[in-house]
């Protein structure tokens, strides 16, 4: 295991898509664990006589309408994006790829449930969905793990399904159903650790666009709700200041849109290093 993670890292430090990748999402987890111990500010604090004051000492980016550290803010809300994203990926990756070890290991109409099951709840667009689904269930942070976890069900379905579709034809899978194992087992022992590397880079995907979904939710007032602390939701708020702060809304869209930038060429770079076809084309 060890010289597997040492190979991994020596192609990757060769691979700049995963170098600048890993470097963003470093500091991103970094600072979401760093809201744990330490924050310049309580984010709960209104302190009117303080609102929407420019960068200085006291405030290192200032505060918004209510007098609240942006800094702080920030800091808490890329903790909440994480727990959000990780949980729904948690969530498909849980419920997904068993479905898609199952459609592939029994084919049939069982794959063919399975895979028009995915087909019809792929066929709404991720964000519209969860709309709807925490605009039924109500707005607040489970309710969005939810929605986002529903969504990633079908894409982890397709992906293992796919990956396991191509194992089976292999012929040690051969040999294990000469041996007596049934197909559910084989899934798992065999089929599943040679899909890994697809899942780990789909699930860095899945991650981005996580985040994205909740700052979007957020930013609709169907996601995290006050006092917790969301960058969709200080984008939402910002609107009213733009022409006389627009760093209110500055702050929190960087934040993402370098958080997400960093995980797809993170995860681009991963899928480039454990494929070893595409390393031999670079």
């Amino acid at each position: 295991m060890f010289n597997r993670l040492s190979e991994i890292l020596g192609h990757g430090l060769k691979n700049k898509n995963f170098v600048v990748g890993g470097f963003i999402t470093i500091v991103f987890f970094g600072i979401a664990l760093l809201s744990y111990v330490w924050s310049p500010h309580p984010i709960e604090d209104i302190n009117i006589s303080d609102k929407l004051l420019t960068p200085n000492t006291q405030y290192l980016l200032g505060t918004d309408h209510f007098g609240r550290d942006i800094l702080s803010m920030l800091i808490m809300g890329a903790k909440n994006s994480i727990i959000v994203a990780f949980v729904a990926i948690g969530i498909g990756i849980g419920i997904g790829v068993p479905l898609g070890l199952i459609a592939a290991s029994q084919g049939g109409w069982v794959d063919e449930l399975i895979m028009r099951f995915n087909d019809f709840t792929l066929a709404f667009p991720s964000l519209i969905s969860a709309i709807m689904i925490t605009a039924i269930l109500g707005p607040g942070a489970i309710n969005s793990i939810i929605a986002i976890g529903i969504f990633n069900i079908p894409v982890f379905a397709r992906v293992t399904r796919g990956g396991a579709l191509s194992i089976w034809e292999k012929e040690f899978i051969l040999a294990a159903l000469s041996a007596g194992k049934s197909k559910i087992r084989i899934s798992f022992e065999h089929v599943l650790p040679n899909t890994s590397s697809v899942l780990i880079v789909q699930a860095t995907i899945q991650f981005a666009i996580g985040i994205l979904a909740e700052a979007g939710l957020s930013y609709l007032g169907l996601g995290t709700q006050p006092p917790a602390a969301s960058w969709g939701k200080m984008l939402n708020e910002a609107q009213t200041f733009l022409h006389f702060a627009p760093q209110l809304a500055i702050y929190p869209g960087l934040a993402i849109a370098l958080t997400v930038l960093g995980l797809n060429l993170f995860g681009d770079g991963l899928r480039d290093v454990l494929d070893p076809k595409l390393r031999r084309n670079r």
